[in-house]
């Protein structure tokens, strides 16, 4: 399929770009060289590739894992203005998600109004809980002190993109470090934070905010009947309506790093094929294998295009022909 959106693609600055002690110096490598071109290797791939538009935004944790809340405005800031320049440049083939400094819910909440009113930026993207100033501690955004901010996604008519970060304390994964990261605790930290979101009221006070998750909804569509279906019974649940309710009205997701037909199916059949999106999560990922997957995908052409195109030009008003 030509023309599709990709809505999970990464970038880093220098102070991002620091070397992950997971993975194998020479993979970082090319991981950190990726990161910081766009105007090479990934724009070359994307044309072989069928990908006429990215959606950038920040690599994880970065601004998310500063525990002192001035320089998390910093760095979010310097971020934001790299993005706008390249976005400035080549707004046909490159639109942008702001990093926030989360720590700071109204300094976050300026951030945002000055890159979708000043930069276009089509939302934000933010890597999962943030450090807290207060060392072992995590700042989730269920809380209380982040509804302003998640009002002002509302009335600015924006989505937020909730993307991965490993859990603050990996005891439970003692012994078998090969669980930490993407392959499991990424998804495991993720879904539990949007359901935290889902389930506290949120959208009820919201009832348009829109949640963005990637990896095809770190496995909560699977597990959406289970939910309801045991929350039915507890007195404690604070939100008006079921989980299902909220992943069918408040939730989209996109297929980044997650290429596998199956899941994809149960995403479109639990949450309808209008609210799942095409993403690669470049260069975590690698072109070639996300849109060789999706153009075979066993789903009806109309179905792909959606998917591959028109949810994203219509969820963040993209304008494209």
């Amino acid at each position: 399929m030509q023309g599709k959106v990709a809505i999970e693609e990464h970038f880093a600055i220098d102070e991002t770009n620091g070397v992950q002690n997971r993975v194998a110096n020479a993979y970082w490598a090319n991981l950190s060289a990726q990161l910081l071109d766009f105007e090479t290797k990934r724009l070359k791939e994307m044309d072989a590739c069928g990908v006429e538009l990215a959606i950038v935004s920040l690599n994880a944790p970065a601004v998310q894992s500063i525990p002192d809340p001035a320089r998390a405005v910093e760095v979010a800031r310097r971020a934001n203005d790299a993005l706008a320049e390249q976005v400035r440049k080549r707004p046909d083939r490159f639109q942008g998600f702001a990093a926030l400094p989360m720590q700071d819910p109204q300094a976050a909440a300026r951030e945002l109004q000055r890159c979708v009113r000043d930069f276009g930026f089509r939302g934000a993207l933010v890597n999962g809980y943030s450090n807290a100033s207060e060392a072992g501690k995590a700042l989730y955004y269920d809380a209380p002190r982040y509804l302003p901010l998640f009002g002002e996604f509302e009335q600015l008519d924006v989505p937020f993109y909730l993307h991965p970060r490993d859990p603050l304390t990996l005891d439970r994964y003692e012994g078998h470090p090969w669980l930490v990261g993407s392959a499991w605790s990424f998804a495991e930290e993720t879904a539990l934070h949007a359901l935290k979101l889902m389930g506290c009221g949120l959208f009820d006070k919201y009832p348009r905010l829109q949640l963005v998750l990637g990896h095809l909804g770190e496995r909560i569509p699977y597990d959406v009947w289970r939910l309801d279906h045991r929350l039915q019974y507890r007195h404690d649940y604070p939100a008006k309506q079921k989980m299902g309710y909220y992943l069918r009205n408040n939730v989209h997701v996109t297929t980044s790093g997650h290429f596998r037909t199956q899941t994809l199916i149960n995403a479109m059949l639990e949450m309808g094929s209008d609210r799942v999106m095409f993403a690669v999560d470049y260069p975590y990922e690698e072109h070639a294998r996300g849109t060789s997957w999706f153009d075979a995908a066993e789903i009806s052409e109309a179905d792909r295009i959606k998917i591959g195109r028109e949810n994203a030009n219509r969820l963040f008003r993209l304008n494209l022909a």
